[in-house]
């Protein structure tokens, strides 16, 4: 049944990127009409990813090429998360050893982060893993090397692999800190990125609103809907990506609402409203 009382009180939808709102480089035809639904409803909305190989400004390149609008403030990153976890939980740490893009080493250091490299003779603070597109041996060697001396080993976001509409295989972050812990002994100290609650908490902080105003959307269950669940907010299953309705049944994290797309789910919002 679905609980129109639940969703007439949302004021702001948290919006998973692929398999929600594209595919792989290709926009659903239905995406622009649920922006504007959202819009004229005055709900606002934050895409939420966990791909932590681009930047903010490179996510909002490839938004306004879909043709969709969106400022830095409209998007949250596991990067971002890591950045605020670091701040609010381990302020001690300022310099970092991260096994990621440039993209990921130049958004810690905009928020003040010193980055060193394999060359230099600094000793980091911490290892942070990411998503690594530009994976190097010589880097993954020295990441492991800095892990198995003890030193804090943080994990962007917990994804073995990257969704793609290509012909390969995106080995991502949790496949990257997996060799690193069968070569060490060591698994991450901290797994931030979806599920973990943390990325729903930085949304509300940053933008005001309680649990009860917020939906989080997406195609996963283990990632999207158990972060809901974990965050204490509404969990939106929608069907145009991985997860499958016989997936559901066999899940531990059951979705609040199942729709087919997020244009039946602008359907209901908008029936919520006119009720």
């Amino acid at each position: 049944m679905i609980d129109l009382d639940r969703l007439s009180k949302i004021r702001h939808i948290v919006l998973d990127m692929d398999g929600t709102i594209y595919n792989g480089s290709k926009l659903f035809h239905f995406t622009h009409d649920f922006i504007n639904t959202l819009k004229e409803l005055g709900i606002h909305y934050t895409y939420l990813t966990n791909n932590s190989s681009r930047g903010v400004a490179q996510y909002l390149e490839k938004l306004r090429g879909m043709g969709l609008e969106g400022t830095k403030d409209d998007i949250y990153t596991s990067s971002l998360s890591t950045i605020d976890y670091l701040v609010s939980e381990r302020n001690e740490i300022r310099k970092l050893y991260v096994l990621g893009t440039e993209d990921l080493k130049s958004e810690f250091r905009e928020s003040g982060f010193r980055v060193v490299n394999e060359t230099d003779d600094s000793e980091p603070d911490a290892v942070i893993v990411g998503f690594d597109t530009s994976l190097v041996y010589e880097r993954l060697c020295k990441a492991g090397y800095w892990i198995k001396l003890g030193k804090p080993f943080i994990a962007t976001h917990p994804d073995r692999i990257c969704p793609t509409d290509q012909p390969t295989l995106l080995v991502d972050c949790g496949a990257i800190c997996a060799s690193l812990e069968s070569a060490t002994g060591r698994a991450p100290d901290v797994v931030l990125g979806k599920p973990d609650p943390g990325m729903i908490w930085g949304i509300l902080d940053r933008n005001h609103v309680k649990k009860d105003e917020v939906a989080m959307v997406g195609d996963r269950l283990y990632t999207d809907i158990e972060m809901a669940h974990r965050a204490g907010v509404m969990g939106v299953l929608v069907l145009s990506g991985e997860a499958t309705r016989d997936d559901v049944e066999n899940s531990s994290s059951i979705p609040d609402l199942i729709v087919e797309n997020i244009e039946k789910l602008g359907e209901l919002l908008i029936e919520s409203r006119n009720r």
